[in-house]
């Protein structure tokens, strides 16, 4: 089993910042990526942003220049910086891994979520 717990949500002013933060923890034996999904209402779930454990990323042509994903690998834990935020990124935001389980079998994972609301 595989946990993931996101942090960092909230309401921001058009224009303004967030940071979420997310952290894997289970029965992990290696995650290969990480990443972060959003969901607006009424919409399909979209990637975000996602990072390999070698660092190789790629983004949402809605978000390229405005959101920087990272991760410490150490940690399993992965990062999503946020800046210029505009009122179509409100959504929920979930952080996902990939990986091997201790067994050695695949696993995805995705967290609970964490609400960003951006408003005047």
């Amino acid at each position: 089993q595989v946990q993931l717990v996101e942090s960092g949500g909230g309401l921001v002013q058009p224009g303004g910042s967030l940071r979420l933060s997310c952290v894997a923890s289970g029965s992990i034996g290696s995650v290969y990526a990480m990443g972060w999904y959003r969901q607006a209402p009424g919409k399909q779930r979209e990637l975000v942003a996602r990072i390999t454990s070698g660092g190789s990323t790629n983004y949402a042509d809605s978000v390229k220049g405005r959101f920087t994903i990272s991760r410490d690998n150490a940690k399993n834990t992965v990062y999503l910086q946020m800046n210029s935020l505009k009122p179509e990124d409100t959504a929920v935001y979930y952080c996902s891994a990939e990986g091997l389980l201790l067994t050695l079998r695949d696993f995805i994972s995705f967290g609970q979520g964490t609400q960003v609301t951006v408003s005047s």
